[in-house]
């Protein structure tokens, strides 16, 4: 019998079960499993705490849903679709091309459904993430990629009252497809992009509709054509003019990134934007009055805007009330405003989006910092977007200033990209631990800093946004401050030295 040494033992504890953990099965977690395969890693676990893949496009299930980037945009570059039945797919096409992308790339023998992650701990003497589970039970793995994506954690409003109301409360994130609005006094809380999509589509079916609205939202028109057979047929037999139609709508969309980030040097192009917004809704909505409280008084950009053809003029109807006097209270039979007005309702409808900088577990690295806890001391900071000093082997898709563009997808690639850079160097030179160092990280942020003032977060009146890209410090670290293209470009070319990398025991 041979005996089993301290070090055999040590070198044991040291071998994870997977190599790369995968939290998140959104598009995110998708890209970065397919990814992972391409470049021949196969030892890889991706944990999904729902019953079915595909995130923000498996829960949000609502009326009106669809994409608000165009379709041959917002898709992975290396698996076009041609049979998409319009320019901005309906919800269950998106939510498809997930199942889709899982069953062709062989992903969904990796995937561990209604896993719940509730902490994750670096173990320094082992060099692996220990991933605690909901019930018991535990995953480790040497990398970890957070892919929790944003969208998917619902944000309620704090309201006095809303836990009173008796009527049927739901929020967009969790439709209830059992309570029918036929007829219905119904109200809806936000004005953001979800309910840009909703109101329209249930405005026609209500006996009433109140809309309250804390801030007006810029609103582009919509270039939405069905796309024929024939059409589709073109796109598959000629994969070049589908791969053209991608160029022409991540040119378009870039374009609007640009006046984002270069708020300051392309003012007139962002003032074009405006006046056209603006044109825009004198078309559609009648009343002078209404209009006006419509009417942003932030600059285009500060919130994600979106396009639409049919929200403006659904002001336009007589069963529709905008609302905008603030809410005092939510009643047990409506809700009431600051001026004393109470409205009756049966139905209560949040549109208020999603804790998009909320992370849904503690993740805790060396010398047992934990990551939100550091931010909230700190302020939210990341390398490229992708690391942090002082968390080893972890990954994040996105971090703070790692979002790019507008479409999801362009930020996958390069956040993705980034991770395997790293991962393939330390694999290379045979070593377990790979840590950003604080000298490259802080040189990051100096850059983010001294770019930050030419965006539009720091010129464009955005203080009466009310916009998520902002968080409780007033920083806006949802979005890099660089075009989409730079920001790929470097996802390929950022020094590999700007990490440390080390072994601290034996990994067998």
């Amino acid at each position: 019998m041979t005996e089993t040494t301290e070090t055999d033992a040590k070198t044991e504890q040291a071998r994870p079960d997977h190599e790369v953990v995968i939290v998140g099965a959104g598009f995110a977690g998708i890209g970065a499993g397919i990814a992972l395969k391409g470049a021949g890693i196969h030892d890889f676990v991706l944990l999904e705490r729902a019953g079915d893949i595909g995130g923000t496009w498996r829960d949000n299930t609502y009326p009106g849903l669809s994409v608000d980037i165009p379709s041959p945009t917002y898709s992975f570059a290396f698996e076009p679709r041609p049979t998409w039945s319009r320019l901005y797919a309906k919800g269950p096409e998106i939510k498809d091309y997930a199942d889709h992308c899982v069953r062709k790339y062989g992903i969904m023998p990796h995937v561990r459904l209604g896993t719940t992650v509730v902490a994750a701990r670096f173990d320094e003497g082992a060099d692996l993430w220990r991933l605690e589970l909901a019930g018991g039970g535990t995953v480790t793995g040497r990398y970890l990629l957070s892919c929790q994506g944003a969208l998917t954690t619902p944000s309620h409003p704090e309201i006095d009252g809303l836990a009173d109301f008796a009527g049927h409360t739901v929020h967009t994130a969790r439709w209830d497809h059992d309570h029918d609005l036929t007829g219905r006094r119904v109200a809806v809380i936000g004005t953001g992009a979800t309910a840009l999509q909703v109101i329209p589509e249930i405005a026609g079916r209500v006996a009433h509709l109140d809309v309250y609205q804390r801030t007006p939202i810029w609103v582009y028109p919509k270039i939405d054509p069905r796309l024929p057979r024939g059409v589709q047929e073109l796109f598959r037999r000629v994969p070049a003019t589908q791969k053209a139609t991608r160029f022409v709508t991540t040119t378009a969309v870039e374009i609007i990134v640009t006046g984002v980030v270069h708020h300051r040097r392309v003012q007139p192009l962002v003032k074009a934007v405006e006046r056209r917004c603006l044109r825009h809704l004198k078309r559609q909505v009648k009343d002078p009055e209404t209009r006006e409280r419509l009417t942003p008084r932030y600059g285009f950009g500060c919130k994600r805007p979106s396009f639409s053809n049919d929200y403006w003029r659904t002001f336009n109807r007589a069963n529709v009330d905008l609302v905008t006097d603030r809410i005092d209270r939510i009643t047990e039979t409506g809700v009431r405003t600051v001026d004393g007005r109470e409205r009756e309702i049966d139905t209560l409808i949040l549109a208020t989006g999603f804790k998009v900088f909320d992370i849904s577990f503690p993740i805790v690295g060396r010398e047992g910092v934990e990551l939100t806890a550091f931010w909230k001391q700190y302020r939210r900071q990341s390398y490229e977007g992708a690391a942090v000093p002082g968390f080893p082997n972890l990954f994040l898709v996105p971090g703070p200033y790692g979002n790019i563009g507008l479409s999801w997808f362009q930020m996958i690639d390069a956040q993705i990209r980034h991770a395997l850079r790293v991962i393939g160097e330390a694999r290379s030179r045979g070593v377990t631990r790979a840590e950003v160092s604080r000298q490259a990280h802080d040189r990051y942020m100096s850059w983010v800093e001294r770019r930050m003032p030419r965006t539009v977060f720091l010129n464009g009146d955005c203080a009466t946004a009310n916009s998520y890209y902002f968080d409780e410090h007033g920083d806006a670290p949802w979005q890099r401050p660089s075009s989409v293209v730079a920001a790929r470009r470097r996802s390929r070319s950022f020094p590999l030295d700007d990490y440390d990398y080390s072994t601290r025991v034996s990994a067998g």
